[in-house]
């Protein structure tokens, strides 16, 4: 790599190259411990796995999460120009990168806050690495995640997850005469279909974040094609918007199943949840919503667009169990995600940068005219 690059690409570079599916995250969390600690961080690995650098300015406290992992599948690293191909070079390194290159700039401007930036484990699996966050008690009282939104673009919502297993059980027979055993297979999908058809008075059916949708996933069941099936498994991803929490459609399917069940003889059907992931959506007028969407002008000489996405992430997690507010943020092209062409330019990389530095600096000007104001017109009550 050219002497001339700065260590901003450097560092990314570095951490594209390093191939870490979830499960092997120990090399980079390793190497991002030395680099944090190199750019002026306290840094360490916790029981977890995560890898945590933390910066003392002051008292307010902004949280900076990203992840390690990505999904498996390795993508030859190159560079083409000013683009970086690899894998996690959109999903999610460069939002990670840009994070602790943007604390290292605000400790070097001794930035008036707390910072804490995190590589987490897992965030492909099961959220452990923020899971363990929660447990372990963490507080800030803003924080950003780390996922490709494009730089100048804000995600201030992402709806839920319910992961659904059905299970269906008949008695068996010959299937030269299948009017006389009820078919397992059969029965499941007309039970999914049953549930597809799940709406609530709340939603806008018109759209596909304000909605509830679903999809069948997973199916097994059969056997012999001389046996009518008498077992069949089925798994189902609902995504919920903010109107519907989890524990709504919950509901909803638990009549359906017992009306189902009391409609057939012969017939055991059971459901299971797999996962469960409440959906969140941010205040937009939160300072920090306003102090990011300030950078972004400030950068890029355009208003910010504040997304709604209809996938799930750890933002959900972390904006559910801390209740601060929370957007997620990073460079890159999120329709990349997953695929043999993930790339990222570097441009955009380095003004997310920019923005990140510049935007948490205003969100606790923000922040500290609000307490002001607050406090004289409290004073004035009294």
């Amino acid at each position: 790599m050219p002497s001339s690059v700065s260590p901003q690409v450097k560092l990314l570079r570095k951490m594209v190259e390093l191939y870490s599916p979830t499960g092997q995250e120990n090399e980079i969390a390793q190497l991002l411990k030395g680099e944090m600690r190199s750019f002026g961080l306290e840094s360490r690995i916790d029981e977890a796995g995560n890898t945590i650098g933390e910066y003392a300015g002051g008292d307010s406290t902004i949280l900076l999460c990203g992840h390690m992992d990505t999904v498996p599948g390795r993508i030859p690293v190159r560079m083409n120009g000013k683009k970086l191909y690899g894998r996690g070079a959109v999903d999610a390194k460069s939002a990670l990168a840009a994070m602790i290159s943007a604390a290292s700039l605000l400790t070097v401007e001794d930035f008036p806050g707390r910072l804490i930036v995190v590589g987490a484990v897992d965030e492909e699996g099961k959220g452990r690495g923020v899971r363990s966050l929660i447990e372990k008690g963490i507080r800030a009282d803003y924080a950003v995640f780390g996922e490709p939104s494009g730089a100048e673009n804000i995600t201030i919502a992402y709806k839920g997850s319910c992961r659904l297993k059905l299970t269906c059980r008949t008695k068996t027979g010959h299937s030269s005469a299948p009017w006389l055993f009820r078919n397992a297979v059969d029965e499941t999908l007309s039970f999914w279909r049953r549930i597809q058809r799940i709406h609530f008075p709340e939603e806008k059916t018109e759209s596909r974040f304000h909605s509830v949708t679903s999809a069948l996933t997973e199916i097994h069941g059969g056997g012999p094609s001389s046996t009518v099936p008498s077992f069949c498994e089925l798994h189902a991803d609902f995504r919920l918007p903010p109107v519907v929490p989890s524990k709504r459609l919950l509901e909803a399917v638990s009549q359906a199943a017992e009306a189902y069940r009391l409609s057939r003889s012969n017939l055991e059907l059971k459901v299971e949840v797999e996962d469960l992931c409440e959906p969140y959506e941010a205040d937009r007028e939160s300072v920090l919503v306003r102090g990011l969407a300030w950078a972004i002008r400030n950068v890029k000489g355009r208003p910010a667009t504040l997304l709604r996405k209809t996938g799930t992430g750890d933002m959900n997690l972390l904006g559910n169990a801390l209740h601060i507010p929370i957007v997620s943020y990073g460079p890159g092209n999120s329709k990349l995600d997953h695929t043999d062409d993930e790339r990222i330019d570097f441009d955009e990389y380095l003004d997310s940068i920019k923005i990140l530095q510049k935007g948490l600096v205003r969100t606790l000007e923000l922040h500290d005219k609000a307490v002001r104001k607050h406090s004289v017109s409290v004073g004035a009550g009294h």
